[in-house]
């Protein structure tokens, strides 16, 4: 079977990984939106349009926007700011852990990328418990 960890990511990877992650709960936003839970707190949801995410051209509100939860204020930077990476934010999540990706730009990361990312968004929000025996039965590859 070929490797498929460089091919680009797809949406239906956020929703397997994010899956795949222990302890997972899914639950629906307004709308029917997933929104997925580890220990009752949001680490993955997919937004409904807002105000504060539009199209700079015609002005039309995204209707694809992911939120990924982030270990820190460095990590939200760190992605954000990178000319490379699809990750952005708005005003309204100004002071809060987290990232916004189209799933139109999914695929400007690579099945690895985004794995990472999913994995980051659990632990971040995971207890401390359950990040501690992910991480050792996860170690990270050297």
């Amino acid at each position: 079977m070929p490797d498929t960890a460089d091919q680009a990511a797809r949406v239906d990877d956020v929703h397997r990984l994010a899956l795949a992650m222990p302890h997972v709960t899914v639950d629906h936003a307004a709308g029917g939106n997933p929104v997925y839970q580890v220990g009752g707190k949001s680490f993955i949801f997919f937004r409904n349009p807002r105000p504060d995410a539009v199209d700079p051209v015609t002005g039309e509100r995204y209707d694809d926007v992911i939120v990924f939860w982030v270990g820190s204020e460095a990590d939200k930077q760190a992605l954000i700011q990178d000319d490379a990476s699809p990750f952005f934010t708005t005003g309204h999540f100004d002071g809060h852990p987290s990232v916004l990706l189209r799933a139109c730009h999914v695929g400007e990361l690579t099945r690895t990328e985004l794995s990472e990312i999913v994995q980051d968004a659990w632990l971040s929000r995971a207890s401390k418990r359950r990040a501690t025996a992910w991480l050792a039965a996860h170690p990270p590859a050297r």
